[in-house]
């Protein structure tokens, strides 16, 4: 008779414990710590394993270095976010608010995919009826796809099995349960043993399988973190609900590029990908005070983004410091700089940041634009219509270089814009026709820059 084996499980950090506590010591989160039963777990068949069946050792010369052909999805923005297409044998987790649009744009996926492969969705919260109902609405193909209700990971490995399906969808892996684990679907122990039952099954079977995630209230993907270490790619939907537009970004990618973003709109009609996102966050309206047009890096493009400053004197006895697609950190930061080597006084004012789109900038190339659009804001000047600016700032108020400057100012020379404020080192070797670039080294030269072209 197999034992049992107990323990103690933080539900919201994934954390084992010897004992019960009121307070996790790890996450510090209070009424967390759950008891979990686990059956034994023995190594016959590689049942639990991460990595397929057990396999003899092999010399690294001798290992077929030969890819397997990627599979091209319907959505060239999806391929792009996976590095070049879906990869057989792996496994791909897709995060997101609910109704951010998730399982549309999978089923859009598979019903366009199932024409020339065989493809298993297996739905663990909607009948097959209401997944009839949306591909019918959506006006998909419906012929091929294969449509499966069950959230016992066992069963559906064998029907997937039975079926010879090399695509594998798991809406969601929230709904999943194993044999030998106790606690209830949704739970750290389900969801971490359930991904890594189907894990093996997708490295033993050469199958593809993609992993519908929710999140919780923090924007988390919701189970324990140790999820994200197994699976291949960890791609999250972004967008609000007052938005049409949706951003698929790669956290995790072991076949591609991470921070790899792909740009939808929600239609009636399903997602769309939009092949050209700077346009869609590029303000339609004239010159504003403190609107500055700067140039990011999303993976391996350049990307138009739009960001607003509004500077204006504050009541309170604290000025408001608060940023909407930027980390507040550094924000204070340039705010310091731009005090001390810029000469410009805001302890007295309220600031606060906005990115245009709900694009989240997490590099350090976006310096340089928010403090010329704060500076806009605060004397009340609007920059020229036509300028984009990008560029780090260090904390001596020199202007650093950012990688990939060229593409950067080719993107913007595209969608019309004619002049740059960038750093020195950025300044292309060959002048592109039409465009005036202007190479700053320090802040105090930016500002004096910024001044000579209003």
């Amino acid at each position: 008779m197999a034992k049992n084996k107990k323990t103690f499980m933080c539900t919201e950090c994934g954390a084992e414990l010897l004992k019960w506590a009121g307070q996790c010591p790890h996450c510090k989160e209070w009424d967390c710590v759950k008891e979990h039963t686990f059956g034994q777990q023995t190594t016959k068949g590689r049942a639990m394993g991460y990595s397929g069946s057990l396999q003899a050792v092999q010399s690294i010369s001798d290992i077929d270095l030969n890819t397997a052909p990627r599979i091209h999805t319907c959505f060239k923005e999806l391929d792009r976010v996976l590095g070049g297409g879906l990869v057989p044998g792996s496994v791909v987790l897709i995060g997101g608010d609910p109704g951010v649009g998730k399982s549309t744009g999978l089923l859009q996926v598979c019903c366009h995919l199932s024409a020339k492969h065989k493809i298993l969705y297996v739905s663990g919260e909607e009948s097959l009826q209401q997944i009839g109902m949306r591909a019918k609405r959506l006006n998909l193909p419906r012929k091929d796809l294969l449509l499966l209700a069950e959230t016992q990971v066992e069963h559906i490995c064998a029907t997937a099995e039975k079926e010879q399906a090399s695509i594998l969808v798991i809406d969601s892996i929230q709904t999943m349960q194993t044999e030998g684990v106790s606690a209830a679907p949704g739970s750290v122990s389900q969801v971490r043993e359930s991904a890594a039952r189907l894990t093996s099954y997708a490295k033993q079977t050469n199958t593809a399988i993609f992993l519908v995630g929710h999140v919780t209230k923090s924007g988390d993907l919701a189970g324990p973190r140790v999820l994200e270490h197994i699976i291949d790619v960890v791609c999250y939907i972004e967008g609000n609900h007052d938005s049409r537009f949706r951003v698929m970004r790669a956290n995790k990618n072991r076949f591609g590029a991470v921070n790899e973003i792909g740009v939808f709109a929600m239609t009636d009609m399903g997602l769309k990908e939009i092949s050209n996102p700077s346009a869609i966050f590029l303000s339609k309206q004239h010159a504003t005070p403190g609107s500055a047009i700067m140039v990011i890096w999303e993976g391996s493009r350049p990307l138009l983004v739009e960001i607003q400053a509004l500077v204006d004197e504050t009541h309170a006895e604290t000025p408001r410091r608060i940023t909407v697609g930027l980390e507040q950190n550094r924000l204070i930061m340039l705010l310091a700089i731009l005090h001390k080597h810029g000469k410009v006084t805001t302890y007295n004012q309220d600031i606060f940041i906005n990115v245009v789109g709900g694009v989240r900038v997490n590099e350090t190339s976006v310096d340089l634009a928010l403090v010329l659009a704060m500076v806009s804001s605060f004397r009340n000047s609007p920059l020229p219509e036509q300028l984009v600016v990008f560029g780090e700032l260090g904390l001596a108020g020199e202007i650093r270089p950012v990688p990939s400057g060229i593409e950067r100012l080719k993107e913007a020379a595209k969608h019309g814009f004619t002049m740059a404020i960038l750093p020195n080192a950025n300044l292309p070797q060959q002048p592109i026709p039409g465009f005036k670039a202007y190479g700053v080294a320090t802040l105090a030269e930016a500002l004096e820059v910024m001044e000579r072209i209003l």
